[in-house]
């Protein structure tokens, strides 16, 4: 595996491992209950629809697997962009942030309205609070392993 490769494994793993603690410790605030098998299911319904609610096992792992799948594909698409847009490696945490704002926007305006998922209102509470846990769990892990993986080549 080359170096590149590596980075971007790590930042997927890392970041979709953040995002899936975050999505289980926010659960947890509001139900008291830890529900990390429901929030895999839920996950797993964006693609096979209300029935993965209902599902075992098979939509438990079908759920973390869709869940690294898209974390993977945006640390993919930030590795491809990130040479291309030169004031990303100026500010590390202000590229975090506006791609955690990316990140909250393709999944809630695109992604989640073409899955299975029945449709919920947007309120602007709720997406201030996920918009800082994608700043948090994907934005910042990503730009700072994408920065160092970056300077260390001959991109700058």
């Amino acid at each position: 595996m080359n170096q590149k490769n590596s980075q971007i494994l790590k930042a997927g793993l890392i970041a979709g491992t953040l995002d899936f603690l975050a999505a289980c410790i926010s659960v947890f605030i509001r139900t008291g209950q830890p529900h990390i098998p429901g929030i895999s299911k839920f996950i797993a319904s964006g693609v096979f629809g209300k029935s993965a609610l209902d599902g075992g096992d098979g939509m438990i792992l079908a759920g973390i697997f869709f869940h690294y799948l898209i974390a993977f594909t945006f640390v993919i698409f930030f590795f491809l962009i990130y040479p291309k847009i030169r004031v990303a490696s100026k500010n590390r945490f202000a590229t975090a942030v506006v791609y955690g704002i990316l990140v909250w926007s393709v999944m809630n305006l695109i992604v989640i309205p073409l899955s299975n998922v029945a449709s919920r209102p947007i309120s602007l509470s709720n997406a201030l609070i996920n918009i800082g846990i994608l700043i948090v769990c994907i934005g910042i892990p990503v730009s700072y392993i994408a920065n160092a993986y970056y300077r260390k080549s001959s991109y700058n």
